[in-house]
């Protein structure tokens, strides 16, 4: 029997290595399938979309914000993965009547380093921990040196329309953005505010709008309507897991960065 602290500091009693886990997080179902813990997954949700195969062979309990409560007891598990910001925190009493439940909470590649290896302590896989962490570092130093002589450039990252939100400050994708050299015209403001786009120009007028692939589904009718608000902006459409997945899916994101930067160059 061990006591850890999850990543917001709650304490969590194990009696042993989990052998039964849960994952209410998609970016955080691909890491443990990454960690060599695939026979150990048993529950997922309607959003875990990597790897693919996982919602043909696991449980499907709910989504990220509302879940079935039966299901998951059902399952027996020993072992409940959150995150801070994908889950309800309303959640927890029940899944703590359940089984011992970690809340991950993840902005800054630091903290995201750090969850990888927490959990490959927890779950008896520091070496397969270690080695995805050492890659990931090595992808991101390589990408530091590439980036070194682009040129900063302004950016709005949209992730809803009507109403229409944004990344600001204190978030994950910001950080992400910080290490493109994208400056947040919406910096100012915290987390995912609410914004109007006829004021875009007042608020810095930038030079990339992003449209995130996920959570909404932008169209090109999207894209019109922002840039009828700007005065020179370009437009694109981003793929949300690689600015916002922390986990394994950064192995993938730092190349997708430098094709992004390729394309944008083509553009100015």
């Amino acid at each position: 029997m061990k006591t850890i602290k999850d990543q917001i500091g709650r304490e969590i009693t194990l009696k042993t290595t989990p052998k039964r886990i849960i994952s209410l997080v998609p970016s955080q179902t691909e890491l443990l399938y990454d960690l060599a813990l695939e026979n150990e997954l048993i529950g997922i949700t309607k959003f875990c979309v990597h790897p693919y195969h996982l919602k043909a062979t696991k449980k499907i309990i709910g989504g990220t914000k509302k879940v079935d409560f039966d299901k998951i007891k059902a399952l027996n598990p020993d072992f409940i993965l959150c995150n801070k910001e994908e889950n309800s925190y309303e959640m927890l009493p029940e899944l703590e009547k359940i089984a011992p439940t970690y809340f991950s909470d993840v902005n800054t590649f630091q903290q995201a380093i750090d969850l990888i290896l927490h959990l490959g302590s927890i779950l008896n896989r520091r070496t397969e921990a270690d080695n995805l962490v050492h890659k990931i570092e090595f992808k991101m130093n390589d990408f530091k040196q590439f980036i070194k002589s682009k040129p900063i450039r302004k950016v709005a990252y949209f992730i809803w329309a009507k109403p229409w939100m944004v990344v600001g400050n204190d978030t994950f994708i910001n950080k992400m953005m910080q290490l493109n050299k994208f400056e947040n015209i919406y910096e100012n403001m915290s987390r995912y505010p609410k914004v109007e786009i006829n004021r875009i120009r007042h608020e810095g007028d930038p030079d990339v709008v992003i449209l995130s692939s996920e959570p909404f589904p932008f169209k090109d009718e999207h894209a019109m309507e922002i840039a009828s608000f700007t005065n020179r902006s370009i437009t694109v459409f981003g793929d949300g897991e690689m600015f916002s997945w922390y986990g394994s899916r950064m192995l993938l994101a730092f190349d997708y960065f430098k094709e992004l930067h390729k394309k944008l160059e083509s553009h100015f």
